[in-house]
């Protein structure tokens, strides 16, 4: 059976999907959904804050790979069953102590084997880009199974 995966375009879905997961967890909240872009925000308490005081570039990872996942997730192509992030890399540019981060996540490459996605991430009072994220995943399809 297949599923539409373009039904699923709605921060609502998605915050739902994540409640209860890491995104939930850290307080994750996916703010916009298209087929070319996700956009999401985490406000910086003290829960994702590392121990010298700054945020957690973790944070900042999680952040940037669940708008581009779920990115991912909207965009599948016809027939998949889901997908598995094959590599990340990060440049971290700033840091923030407080207030509220942004990440949008936009796509390079969206094929039937293999998406690759951008997310920026900001800090959302002062605009300061905190880091540039780029992930590649490979899509998964259903095999049947053996009898």
């Amino acid at each position: 059976m297949s599923v539409d995966f373009s039904m699923l375009r709605t921060p609502q879905t998605f915050n739902g999907i994540g409640a209860g997961k890491l995104p939930g967890h850290l307080g994750i909240v996916i703010t916009e959904v298209s087929a070319a872009r996700v956009s999401g925000e985490l406000p910086v308490v003290e829960s994702v804050m590392a121990p010298n005081g700054y945020l957690h570039a973790g944070t900042i990872v999680t952040l940037a790979d669940t708008v581009s996942g779920y990115g991912c997730i909207a965009n599948l192509p016809a027939g998949a069953a889901g997908f598995t992030t094959i590599e990340l890399k990060s440049n971290h540019l700033g840091t923030t102590l407080d207030g509220t981060i942004v990440a949008v996540a936009t796509p390079l490459h969206r094929g039937k084997t293999t998406q690759v996605w951008d997310a920026v991430v900001t800090h959302k009072e002062s605009g300061r880009t905190l880091a540039v994220f780029r992930c590649t995943q490979m899509i998964l399809y259903a095999t049947p199974k053996a009898t």
